[in-house]
């Protein structure tokens, strides 16, 4: 249920269908003859779109996300490395017969570099299903033929492909590989999804160590002027930014996540808060 009703909700609150809704919103107003309620929503519309489209919303708060779990070095020894599922469009790679990566392919390539560094390391690659209304294959069929094909050993791979969220990611991988005390465990996911994914784990009891990889925005002066040459670029950094922080949200009062914004373990041993 939490599942079906996320993806209900998030597609009438992402920022392009909210304004598509309130200039409909707008039209049914003005039929009715309310002309005052119909211009505030056109003017609220407009409003949102200009922010959405044109301002550096997007990167500001997709960059205060990907700044919570800075990249830490890597260990002398690695048992594992689970990889979160995202990576793959599997829409595409179904109806063409390839395995497409996605925007978040990054997860992919950057746990083969791991695995490249420590051959004794497993790759736990989890994903199953995410489509809500229509038929479409586990993420880890297309994630078994890619690992494969870059040149993993099939005996260092793992897969779990029941896993619908980040939650179901962090419990299902955490039953199917039975981690020990005084292994390590890298967690790879995209950077923006590191906060919600490591409340996951810490709420499944599954000790992993943050590795984050394929960022999307920039750090410094850079990070406040947004991309003129390609809007929707900033209207995508919005939507990302606007899902994640919810997502946060829904998964802290739903007790899937330890923290509303769980942060790197303190030196004392406890998270910061």
């Amino acid at each position: 249920m939490f599942f079906v009703l996320s993806k209900l909700v998030w597609f009438v609150i992402q920022p392009l269908v909210a304004v598509a809704l309130l200039v409909l919103l707008g039209l049914v107003l003005l039929a009715f003859g309310l002309r005052n309620l119909a211009t505030a929503s056109f003017v609220v519309s407009a409003l949102v779109y200009v922010v959405v489209m044109f301002s550096p919303l997007g990167l500001v708060l997709v960059g205060a996300l990907e700044d919570r779990f800075p990249r830490p070095p890597l260990p002398d020894d690695v048992t594992g490395i689970v990889v979160l599922g995202g990576s793959f469009d599997t829409r595409v790679s179904k109806s063409r017969g390839n395995d497409e990566m996605s925007e978040a392919g990054d997860r992919v390539t950057a746990a083969m570099a791991i695995a490249r560094r420590y051959p004794k390391a497993k790759i736990a690659f989890t994903g199953g299903v995410a489509a809500v209304f229509e038929d479409d294959i586990p993420e880890t069929e297309a994630a078994e033929r890619a690992f494969l094909s870059l040149g993993l050993e099939p005996e260092r791979l793992i897969l779990e492909g029941r896993a619908r969220n980040t939650a179901e990611n962090a419990e299902f991988t955490k039953a199917l590989v039975q981690p020990k005390a005084g292994e390590t465990w890298l967690l790879v996911t995209s950077a923006f999804h590191m906060p919600r994914s490591v409340g996951c784990f810490r709420v499944a009891g599954f000790d992993v160590l943050p590795y984050p990889v394929d960022y999307r925005t920039p750090t410094g002066p850079a990070r406040w002027r947004p991309a003129w040459a390609d809007v929707a670029r900033n209207a995508d950094k919005v939507q990302l930014a606007i899902r994640e922080y919810i997502g946060l949200a829904a998964y802290r009062l739903s007790g899937r996540t330890d923290a509303l914004f769980p942060a790197p373990a303190s030196s004392a041993g406890g998270p910061i808060r």
